[in-house]
């Protein structure tokens, strides 16, 4: 069928509604998942925004730390309807993982401790492992393109694992790593362009297209940057000022506030960091209820981040996981609103940078380190820091792990099927463990 030559009608906020509330609910398979969603229906099937526009705003996303497929549909909200458009698609993009989480904790803490549920988590928690330990290879295979690369990858491990070098000191010292390696070694730290870039379907004329001005609140100044800045640090400011008498909710928007700066690399790189803290220096949880609550994350909507509102929930209850969940995600809202202006007047191919590279190679070798931490727990469960491999090695757990990191590299079975399946065969083994 040849694509139409007609451009479709500009949607009013209102016909917008619907669909970023559908999105919020049927967001499943990770951001790569999330951001071919919004591609098919956004770029090919309503026609709101041409490949170019899309694929423009996706690079900008994805050289920010936080989430990239909620900060891509906080962008092309803005696009399309300004700040209202931003909130609603920002906030219905993750509202459905944030009431669901919430209900899952609370049944959680209340029933956790049955044997029925304990049996299913036990199945789960190998699969976490497998998952993680997938993901640092999945993320690896992109960004360790050469020796010096996997050097930086296999120092962040040793400095996390061994030195228990904080993860902001590891991103730093790769970050520095990649300004003097891109000056003295350029062609060491060249990164290829990200994999959304090489779909070029053209589907006929969209309500934004390729050379579309920007709509009105889209001209930038630096006037509005200065506000939008403004404001932004006002609320942000006035919300501690709300949880100032709570010591712990204090402490999570201050912790989750940095939290949002760290995520570079998407949500399994910021992992590591929230265990160190949540886990080891808060006590908001334990590493084990930090592991189901990965597994619960992963067979839920929403991004992959939502985690913090499980964290959050474990921690202090439900003000918790709307502290968690708000602190995390206001930078996201001010780097679209304050930053996408500036983004659109300058159109153009965005560069991924060398210190970018080696983040990325640091990153690879911080997500191995939680897999080995996860393993931990699983493998060992009789163990504690004191007496790190106290009692026998828990094999059928290694076999569960094994098998799910198969079911993932290499016959590529979906994370909630290998879940499910791994939580069935903790309930058949109960009787026999």
């Amino acid at each position: 069928m040849e694509p139409s030559t007609a451009v479709p009608s500009a949607p009013t906020l209102g016909q917008a509604l619907p669909y970023w509330l559908k999105l919020g609910f049927v967001s499943f398979g990770g951001p790569a998942g999330q951001i071919a969603m919004m591609h098919e229906e956004l770029v090919e099937k309503r026609r709101w925004i041409s490949e170019r526009r899309f694929l423009h705003a996706l690079n900008y996303c994805m050289l920010l730390p936080g989430p990239e497929a909620i900060q891509l549909a906080i962008y092309l909200g803005w696009l399309l309807h300004g700040l209202g458009g931003a909130l609603l698609a920002g906030v219905l993009f993750f509202l459905p993982a944030f009431v669901l989480l919430c209900a899952l904790a609370a049944l959680y803490l209340a029933f956790g401790d049955l044997p029925l549920v304990a049996s299913l988590f036990y199945g789960i928690k190998p699969a976490v492992v497998a998952i993680v330990l997938f993901a640092a290879w999945r993320i690896g295979s992109k960004t360790i393109r050469n020796g010096l690369l996997g050097g930086i990858a296999l120092a962040a491990f040793l400095g996390i694992f061994v030195f228990q070098i904080g993860f902001p000191w590891i991103v730093l010292t790769a970050a520095l790593l990649g300004v003097i390696g891109g000056k003295l070694a350029p062609a060491w730290f060249k990164v290829g362009a990200g994999s959304h870039a090489a779909t070029h379907l053209r589907c006929g004329p969209a309500v934004i297209d390729d050379h579309t001005p920007p709509p009105a609140h889209a001209v930038f100044s630096w006037r509005k940057l200065i506000a939008t800045t403004l404001a932004f640090l006002s609320l942000w400011a006035l919300a501690m000022g709300l949880i100032s008498e709570a010591p712990t909710l204090f402490a999570m928007g201050e912790f989750f506030t940095k939290a949002a700066f760290l995520t570079i690399g998407g949500a399994y790189a910021v992992l590591p960091y929230v265990y160190q803290h949540a886990v080891e220096q808060y006590g908001w949880l334990t590493g084990p209820q930090m592991m189901d609550g990965l597994a619960l994350g992963e067979t839920t909507p929403g991004p992959l981040i939502m985690i913090v509102t499980w964290v959050g929930y474990l921690g202090a209850g439900l003000a918790g996981a709307a502290v968690a969940t708000f602190f995390t995600f206001l930078p996201s809202f001010w780097f679209i609103l304050a930053g996408a202006p500036l983004i659109e007047a300058t159109r153009g191919e965005l560069k991924f940078t060398a210190p970018l590279a080696a983040i990325s190679a640091a990153v690879v070798g911080v997500i191995a380190n939680l897999a080995v931490f996860f393993a931990w727990h699983a493998f060992w469960p009789q163990a504690n820091p004191a007496a790190p491999f106290a009692g026998a090695i828990d094999w059928l757990a290694v076999a569960i792990a094994l098998a799910s990191f198969v079911a993932l590299w290499k016959y590529r079975l979906d994370i909630m099927k290998v879940i499910g399946a791994c939580a069935l065969v903790g309930l058949i083994t109960a009787p026999f463990r």
